[in-house]
């Protein structure tokens, strides 16, 4: 079977597996304990998170660990939206955010807060200027994505940082990086962001882990009570082991990023310009895209059928986001691009990780053109 599924997750370098065990072993120890194994739990939590600042070009004490990129993002949208709610109860963002973004607007909304989503371009692309005319003075967030985990879109960060900050400074803006470290330059200075999400898992670190920016002056209402961990930020015992092998990962993505997307982009590329010589299928990504995702529709297909049908021909694909790939109902981001029905509910989602081969892409090729063949007979019957 050839992974091609490494936006959801991504196979943990040898390395971290070994810190992870190393660590479970020796370091066992509840790092808020004052006993000597506590205070040296403690004190590799603390390297690790130097290890993500010097990473990120920030300082250390801006750096918190939580559960995960979900969490990480229910923190900075909820705990900013509650602490500052005597700035305002508006919030922007847009339609094609991952579910913890979208979702926690949803849920802040039922709670009385003004949520505007900014619609896309046909490309999946927002535009700074129709996300400028949005802003008001009682503006209290903005979110928007990195790389869109479904198309991979990259959004002009640098030109809505300086528009949120030159219109409203007091408004804070979050970044979701989930699907942007690794394969982006992470600028947050310049992009001017307050709040900035990573997932471990996602670059090839351990899951139960994640990672959140807080700028220096800014305050969360916290969501988890019970305990002075992470500033107070994020009650909890650390998961010391995830968090040390969580700053490994980060360090060796960022060491070897640009060697990775020198020999994966080729390949992406090359995958692109086949699939749009199949007549039956609708390219939703192009060249504005990141250099790990491809993707693609089948339409009047649903995405479900051809990925089952894939992976019968040993080829792992999804269909769009992990968090939503269960749900039978058309893609909400495809859709807000514009999309038809029958393309929004026939998306497949190809993602490259490093391991990946030109002999891979052949084979997925190869493959992707029997799945069209041998599903283009039920055309007539397609559901």
């Amino acid at each position: 079977m050839l992974y091609w599924d490494y936006a959801a997750a991504a196979p943990p370098y040898d390395e971290v597996m070994e810190t992870m065990e190393q660590i479970m072993k020796l370091h066992y120890a509840n790092p808020s304990s004052l006993h000597r194994a506590g205070t040296e739990a403690g004190k590799l939590i603390s390297r690790a998170r130097e290890v993500c600042a010097g990473v990120l070009s920030v300082r250390p004490d801006e750096i918190f660990f939580t559960s995960g990129a979900t969490e990480s993002n229910n923190l900075a949208i909820k705990g900013a939206a509650l602490q500052y709610a005597g700035r305002g109860r508006h919030i922007i963002t847009t339609n094609l955010e991952h579910p913890s973004v979208y979702e926690s607007c949803l849920q802040l909304q039922k709670m009385g807060w003004e949520i505007t989503f900014i619609q896309p371009d046909h490309t999946g692309t927002i535009d700074p200027l129709l996300l400028a005319a949005a802003i008001r003075r009682d503006t209290v967030l903005v979110s928007v994505m990195h790389v869109n985990n479904e198309v991979g879109t990259v959004q002009p960060l640098q030109a809505i940082g300086r528009i949120i900050k030159e219109i409203n400074p007091r408004t804070l803006f979050h970044i979701d990086g989930v699907q942007g470290f690794g394969t982006f330059e992470t600028s947050l200075r310049e992009w001017g962001a307050d709040l900035y999400s990573l997932s471990p898992h996602k670059i090839r670190g351990p899951r139960g882990v994640g990672i959140l920016y807080v700028r220096q002056g800014i305050t969360l209402f916290p969501l988890l009570s019970g305990g002075s961990h992470e500033g107070g930020v994020r009650a909890g015992t650390e998961n010391v082991a995830a968090i040390v092998a969580s700053a490994k990962a980060l360090r060796m993505t960022n060491e070897r990023r640009k060697d990775v997307v020198a020999r994966i982009l080729p390949l992406r590329n090359r995958l692109l310009q086949f699939i749009n010589t199949v007549p039956e299928l609708t390219v939703n990504s192009g060249d504005y895209g990141a250099p790990h995702i491809v993707h693609f529709s089948y339409p009047g297909m649903k995405g479900e059928v051809m990925a089952r049908k894939l992976e019968e021909l040993g080829m792992v694909v999804s269909t769009r986001s992990a968090c939503s790939s269960k749900h039978s109902e058309p893609s909400r981001v495809l859709l807000a691009m514009g999309k038809d029905a029958a393309t929004a509910e026939g998306g497949i989602r190809i993602s490259f990780g490093d391991a990946h081969t030109l002999k891979d892409v052949e084979a997925l090729e190869q493959a992707i053109l029997k799945a069209v063949k041998d599903l283009k007979p039920a055309e007539g019957g397609r559901k």
